[in-house]
């Protein structure tokens, strides 16, 4: 039930499954085989723990498989296609700089020599404290000043691949000075802007008008320079972005090609380059569409490094040059599928009525037309009774603007309306009329209003139309009944949820159940492990979800490995340069001015300081 209507064994990766209950599990891809954890199971044992929705979730093996998958392709890809270079992949801190997730990722990718690219100084901090592998590299890219360029050039001394990648001619001339100062040598890279550019969202971040690197013509300058500093043998790595999330394999093909040209040009000028960084790219299956759309790519993991492979591979044959070891910079497909955002649906407006309002004497025409349009409903007829119910709702309201209709008329018409509309939709239901009027119908669907902030976990969602997978999380062993957009509890019109990855495309609305009494009903936002975590702003003042890392047991249980507590009031306060202290004092001279004016008793001044302090303590959502 639940695969034809979510589409979950096409987006789901493997990751994600139905039990025969009616609820959504998870798989350990690193156990195949073993029994499948429930997801509303592991959300109300943490709610026994104290931990309280919403709750982004981190699962320790989807992390783990991420990096494993990645290497195990290129390893595999190597060894097919006889290449005789090495991979040697780089995590971008950026995608997610949650120091758990880093620490696992280090750990995970030691063996094979898995690195970290650090696009700021902080960032940097955080690569030179990770145990790396002496064969990992950390890849420095970004706008860096004396400070940065010092600290990428000593780490050298302490055993650490740090490769300074070159933005731009002027930077070189620092890191020539800082070197100069210290006596020691960096290791550089350059990064070459291509000319080619891919398809998808982020085309803009490819091709040669991209915001960083040097074109052609800077190249060469470079190059002189280098030889003319003493600097020539220093330049070992040559960096290319494809772009981010490239919905398009031959997109790959072609600018690892061009990839290849400055790479063979530069080593014939005499540049020692050992390591060919083609950057990010690699992009995630968010719809299971399995085509190139801005959420969807018409690859899998191990196309792609045949893509790579293979293509670098012929254009060194092809002039007798050395194979170089192969980088990258995959930090989408290595997170995305780790985390889930979990929240639960708080109240719901409903947009139908369960039983048609009777008609009343003296009521206008417009109004007896409307409650007639039900008397004419059948399959064939569904999108003339949806055009004239509107049409008469239109009238109705135009009456009422003008004063013809009162008001107690008028909401008899709406009520009329919804309960039409409702009938509508299930005979268009039942019969799959489709067309047009799957979409019109869209427009008049519930609100389900949850618990969580769009700006805070899913900015993706809000800024660019990410599309993450979103199912409920219990009940598909029946049929939902209704449709719904989801809100959050931000006072925002933007925060709502309205595009959702179905099994027959993308659609408006989310098939949901009926909300019961004293039950929770639980939706989960599928692969949000990258770039959400770190993105999130502080919009109404709501603060960091609780964060959750559990191992599946391989038995179909789970342990707590880690939990970060979501900010409280008091701590999202100090963010925005609050004192909560001063806050408190504040309110508390407030309420001793009203104690003194005999406003308030002695009992009521306890009753409010308790429940301001308790506030400021509390969680920043709904308790």
């Amino acid at each position: 039930m639940a695969s034809s209507i979510y589409g979950i064994d096409a987006w789901g990766h493997g990751l994600v499954s139905v039990l025969p209950d009616g609820k959504i599990a998870l798989n350990d891809p690193l156990a195949p085989g073993s029994p499948p954890v429930a997801l509303p199971d592991i959300v109300r044992d943490l709610q026994e723990r104290g931990i309280r929705t919403p709750i982004q979730l981190r699962v320790q093996s989807f992390l783990d498989y991420g990096v494993q998958r990645l290497c195990a392709a290129f390893r595999q890809t190597i060894s097919q296609v006889g290449y005789r270079g090495a991979y040697r992949g780089v995590f971008p801190i950026k995608v997610n700089q949650q120091s758990e997730v880093v620490r696992r990722i280090v750990e995970t990718g030691k063996s094979h020599g898995f690195g970290l690219e650090a696009g700021s100084k902080p960032e940097l901090i955080v690569a030179l404290a990770q145990d790396l592998s002496q064969d990992s590299l950390i890849i420095c890219n970004g706008v860096k000043d004396d400070e940065f360029i010092r600290l990428a050039i000593l780490s050298r001394k302490l055993g650490f691949n740090t490769v300074i990648v070159l933005e731009s001619l002027k930077e070189f001339e620092i890191v020539r000075r800082v070197s100069d100062e210290i006596g020691v040598k960096p290791m550089l890279g350059v990064r070459v802007k291509l000319t080619q550019t891919v398809t998808g969202k982020w085309e803009a971040s490819s091709g040669d008008r991209s915001s960083f690197g040097l074109g052609t013509y800077e190249v060469v300058q470079l190059i002189d320079r280098l030889t003319e500093t003493g600097f020539l043998d220093c330049l070992v790595l040559q960096h290319n972005h494809l772009g981010s999330q490239v919905p398009n394999v031959i997109d790959v093909r072609r600018t690892v090609t061009e990839a290849c040209r400055f790479f063979v040009e530069l080593r014939k000028m005499g540049v020692p380059l050992s390591y060919l960084d083609l950057g990010g790219g690699l992009g995630i299956d968010y719809t299971g569409e399995n085509r190139s759309t801005d959420n969807s790519v018409n690859y899998s993991v191990e196309e792609y490094c045949t893509a790579i492979v293979e293509t670098v591979g012929y254009a060194m044959d092809e002039v007798g040059e050395p194979h170089p070891t192969i980088v990258t910079e995959s930090g989408r497909f290595v997170v995305a599928l780790s985390s889930m955002l979990i929240f639960d649906v708080l109240d719901a407006t409903l947009y139908d009525v369960p039983d048609k309002p009777k008609g009343q004497e003296g009521d206008h025409h417009y109004l007896a037309d409307l409650m007639a349009v039900e008397d004419y409903l059948e399959p064939r007829r569904v999108q003339e009774c949806f055009n004239d119910a509107v049409y008469y709702r239109d009238e109705i309201r135009a009456l009422f603007r003008r004063g013809v209709i009162e008001l107690r008329e008028m909401g008899r018409a709406e009520r009329v309306f919804l309960y039409t509309l409702a009938r509508i939709a299930q005979v268009n239901r039942e019969s799959r009329s489709g067309g047009d009027l799957d979409a019109q119908l869209e427009s008049y669907v519930d609100y389900y209003h949850c618990n969580f902030s769009l700006f805070q976990s899913l900015p993706d969602v809000w800024a660019i139309d990410q599309i993450h997978p979103v199912i409920p999380l219990q009940r598909h062993n029946e049929t939902p009944t209704r449709r719904a957009i989801l809100t959050d509890i931000t006072c925002d019109s933007d925060g709502k949820i309205n595009h959702f990855v179905l099994a027959d495309g993308l659609h408006k609305a989310l098939p949901v159940h009926d909300l019961r009494e004293n039950e929770d009903y639980l939706i989960g936002v599928f692969f949000v492990g990258a770039y959400q975590e770190t993105l999130g702003d502080l919009h109404n003042l709501f603060g960091d979800a609780n964060v959750v890392t559990i191992a599946l047991d391989g038995e179909g249980g789970f342990s707590v490995e880690h939990e970060t507590e979501g900010d409280s009031i008091a701590e999202v306060l100090s963010y925005v340069e609050y004192d909560p202290q001063d806050c408190l004092a504040a309110f508390r001279k407030r309420v001793d001015n009203a104690v003194a004016r005999r406003d308030l008793s002695a009992d009521e001044r306890r009753v409010l300081i308790s429940a301001y302090k308790d506030s400021l303590a509390g969680y920043t959502y709904f308790e």
